[in-house]
């Protein structure tokens, strides 16, 4: 039996009506979903994603200790040099983070891509809703909720659109649950940790040329 080449989805308008159908490349929407280079593929996301943002002050960096405690001999107590030491309550820190740690990691283009077909593909089985054109002429949330209201979406969601316009950005920003996105920038993590995914058929198009 030959194998699909194209997986037919329905075109929606922005008021939930169907208006036609598209072919989808199978080979971007419909390959077996391979879970451990999603998973890589999010652990390098998340990584990539993370700044280093603690710091501890080593034996130099702690204000104070510049004279001797006490003297060397006579007082029963281990000899010390300055109240910086480490081993004193309010000294310095050994070994602890320093500001400038380097936590990116890489993925190669093939495995990335991998990841990227394979979380489209369990959203085109579950979750994907194909729009003909989505467009804003004013900037109201209510807008927005209208349209996601048309695909009964009131969980995460994510919206990729050709171009984020003053009118998109302002109309999605204060919807918590709504992430709006172009095709260059869907990510593997953004898909699987959405249930509701809407593209437009022009990003779709797109993403397709990126995938192929």
């Amino acid at each position: 039996m030959a194998e699909k080449k194209t997986v037919s989805v329905k075109v929606y308008n922005m008021a939930g009506e169907e208006v036609s159908k598209m072919a989808l490349n199978a080979a971007v929407f419909n390959v077996e979903p391979h879970q451990q280079v999603m998973f890589d593929a999010v652990q390098v996301e998340q990584a990539n994603a993370r700044q280093a943002t603690a710091k501890t002050k080593t034996r130099k960096e702690v204000r104070g200790g510049g004279k001797k405690p006490f003297r060397q001999k006579g007082t029963g107590r281990a000899r010390a040099g300055s109240r910086r030491s480490p081993i004193w309550v309010g000294g310095g820190t050994i070994f602890g983070p320093v500001g400038n740690q380097n936590y990116k990691l890489s993925q190669n283009k093939k495995e990335h891509k991998l990841a990227l077909k394979s979380a489209l593909s369990l959203k085109t089985k579950n979750g994907l809703v194909v729009v003909d054109a989505i467009q804003f002429e004013e900037m109201k949330t209510k807008n927005f909720v209208t349209f996601l209201d048309a695909f009964k979406v009131d969980r995460k969601a994510l919206v990729v659109v050709d171009e984020i316009t003053e009118e998109i950005y302002a109309s999605a920003r204060n919807i918590r649950y709504a992430k709006v996105v172009t095709p260059d920038n869907v990510s593997v993590l953004d898909l699987l940790n959405v249930e509701n995914l809407i593209v437009s058929k022009t990003s779709i198009k797109t993403i397709e040329e990126a995938l192929r």
